[in-house]
């Protein structure tokens, strides 16, 4: 996986979409190719900017904010990524099984490509729903471009009429919306909820296709030497779908899923006891009433989740929540590539996000009704939360504070199988 290639690509089909169609018709590719080199970066986009949005930043309306519990953030960052995966397969399954319709020429590896490179416009602009208020804008803005895109497309990779291109365009529309709601519709369902271009200093775009220079310490830096290490999972793959065995391409997909993920690392999460110390008996000089540990995991990939409540019985109540997104840091360390921040006031408090000393910090609080929330990131893998009632923010930061914060961060590396 080469970074330079597919900013540079990303950059000529988005701004020369008529003279970039051709020379992608006439590359020489496999689909294993195609899912190493592009598509399993620009898919994570839109799960990771979901993630920063729901369980970083959070949602506000009428006064009212929500954030997604990171577990079932994480949950479906991951579901949701990989069932896009999987879509842009179908998706060109069907546009390849369409093509005789609209006298074109089928084509599988052809067909992948028109759905990978016309997606690139939705992918890349998910990273305004980030953004408050006019995000929904960005992210629709994308989707339309990328239907253009697909319209540019079908005829040179797939040997169709130009003047059919605009049937096998609304064709293929109407299955992809079916399609990508049932995708919602699964994401929703598993993961229970409804629900990063910033900061990229020391990157350099030239004019012109290939004039690409990245900086190693910026984000797109980080996301290179990321990508290296994706090299072996890719391979494992090719080698799998060569030797024909269901069970081989099974792990090979679990296992570039979690180099995805991990940040190229394969990633074991801390079994639910090794949680446990790091959540006291008392918080704030409150008792805890109530704890939960527990440990989840699908396709190779694992989360641990321990929470707790305190409360003296009468107004003040907390909860505690200390997640190990262990196979999924990887999306945690791009939130935090991506410097997100946010810092909005109203009448009654404020909602905030930033770093500090490295570490990526949430906070929120209404002095209307005495509640808020303080959650920080410790080496890009560990997310503690405190959230509830209080008598003022800083009770909530000296709750997390009281935590042993330096030594979960310490456990890190714990489980964690270099790529």
């Amino acid at each position: 996986m080469d970074i330079n290639k597919i900013i540079a690509r990303v950059k000529a089909i988005l701004m020369t979409p008529k003279t970039e169609w051709p020379v992608i018709a006439a590359e020489p590719a496999t689909v294993a190719d195609l899912y190493k080199n592009y598509i399993v970066v620009l898919a994570a986009i839109p799960a990771v900017a979901g993630f920063i949005k729901g369980s970083i930043i959070g949602y506000s309306l009428f006064g009212i904010s929500y954030h997604t519990p990171i577990g079932a953030g994480l949950t479906s960052a991951i579901v949701s990524y990989a069932l896009s995966l999987g879509l842009v397969y179908l998706m060109s399954m069907v546009i390849d099984g369409l093509a005789p319709t609209f006298n074109g020429q089928k084509n599988q590896v052809q067909a992948l490509k028109v759905v990978a490179y016309a997606y690139t416009a939705s992918w890349v602009a998910s990273i305004g729903l980030i953004l408050p208020g006019i995000g929904w804008l960005i992210a629709l803005a994308g989707g339309i471009y990328s239907i253009y895109l697909l319209y540019l497309g079908l005829s040179p990779t797939m040997h169709s009429p130009v003047e059919k291109s605009g049937g096998y365009t609304a064709v293929s529309i109407i299955v992809a919306i079916v399609l990508s709601w049932i995708v919602m519709l699964v994401v929703g369902t598993i993961a229970g909820t409804g629900a990063m271009m910033s900061g990229m200093s020391g990157t350099t775009l030239g004019n012109g296709v290939g004039s690409v220079t990245i900086d190693k310490d910026s984000s797109l830096g980080k996301l290179d030497a990321w990508s290296k290490k994706m090299e072996a999972a890719g391979k494992q793959m090719e080698t799998a779908q060569k030797s024909g065995s269901a069970d081989a391409q099974s792990k090979a997909l679990g296992a570039v899923m979690g180099a995805a993920l991990g940040g190229g690392d394969q990633v074991e999460a801390l079994p639910p006891e090794m949680l446990k110390p790091f959540v006291p008996d008392s918080l704030a000089g409150l008792k805890r009433t109530e704890y939960s540990a527990e440990r989840n995991g699908a396709m190779g990939m694992q989360i641990s989740e321990a929470h707790a409540d305190y409360s003296d019985g009468a107004d003040r109540s907390l909860r505690l929540e200390v997640t190990d997104m262990g196979s999924a840091k990887g999306l945690m360390a791009m939130a935090g590539w991506a410097t997100v921040e946010q810092d909005k006031e109203t009448d009654h408090g404020y909602d905030k996000t930033y770093k500090q000393d490295g570490r990526l910090v949430h906070e929120q609080w209404n002095s209307e009704d005495k509640r808020g929330e303080y959650g920080i990131v410790l080496g890009d893998r560990f997310s503690v939360k405190v959230s509830g009632r209080a008598e003022s923010i800083n009770e909530i930061k000296a709750a997390v504070a009281s935590i042993n914060l330096a030594g979960l961060e310490a456990l890190k590396n714990q489980g964690v199988k270099k790529g």
